[in-house]
């Protein structure tokens, strides 16, 4: 079966990468990822990918604990880099050509994040992994992929999580709470819902990138969001 998507951003949480231990990296998940990301690829797709880094450090609780907001988001930026760097080994292993491009110069580590150079490598088949956010405090990677998403002209965000879509509320918590298929950008603002920061919702509003939010947990739902099957919820006018 053929993609929908020619070229999509694949936004990964830190959390993800954690699986149950909840930090670090859970080198079985890594793997069972790179390998989906492969199966992709195989189709053609072009794959621009941006890691959070909540399962190493996240900036944002640390500065409620009285550290220096400033500081505390650089330090989550390279936690970023540790993601993307690991995520580059697992799919290298798997014979694919990867890209690491960091918004904070980092030279030895891997290339400066330049768009053209980003869509140059794209559209030779390799996949980019687009690091340390926006490279800007106060910016989450939900803006940063949002951003980029636009930056490279991707079709798509596909938001990979640990819940099957967007509900109504927390479904761990109410057991009420029903999912959509479908959901407009503002209905997501207005009900408050905790898909993605408001930034980044706004961003793909004002651009109308639709965004796709699945549980990428579940084995294949990756390859069936790209061939445009009904899994998760889709973000849209």
């Amino acid at each position: 079966m053929a993609s929908r998507y020619q070229r999509i951003l694949l936004k990964l949480s830190g959390e993800q990468l954690a699986g149950a231990a909840g930090h670090g990296i859970d080198e079985n998940i890594m793997a069972g990822l790179a390998e989906e990301i492969r199966e992709v690829h195989d189709l053609g797709v072009q794959i621009g990918i941006v890691c959070g880094g909540g399962n190493i450090f996240r900036g944002l609780a640390a500065s409620t604990r009285g550290m220096d907001r400033v500081g505390a988001d650089y330090m989550g930026m390279l936690a970023t880099v540790i993601n993307s760097l690991a995520l580059q080994h697992a799919l290298e292993r798997r014979a694919l050509y990867t890209r690491v491009m960091s918004a904070i110069e980092m030279a030895r580590v891997c290339e400066e994040y330049i768009r053209r150079r980003a869509v140059r490598h794209l559209e030779k088949g390799r996949i980019v992994i687009m690091a340390a956010g926006t490279g800007n405090p106060y910016f989450t990677t939900d803006t940063a992929a949002a951003l980029r998403a636009i930056e490279i002209g991707a079709d798509v965000i596909l938001k990979a999580t640990k819940v099957d879509g967007v509900y109504t509320g927390d479904p761990m918590k109410d057991q009420t709470a029903t999912r959509f298929t479908e959901i407009k950008y503002l209905d997501v603002l207005n009900r408050g819902l905790k898909v993605m920061d408001s930034t980044a919702i706004s961003l793909c509003m004002e651009n109308k990138l639709p965004i796709v939010v699945f549980d990428v947990g579940t084995r294949g739902n990756l390859m069936k969001v790209v061939q445009g099957e009904p899994v998760g919820t889709v973000i849209q006018e």
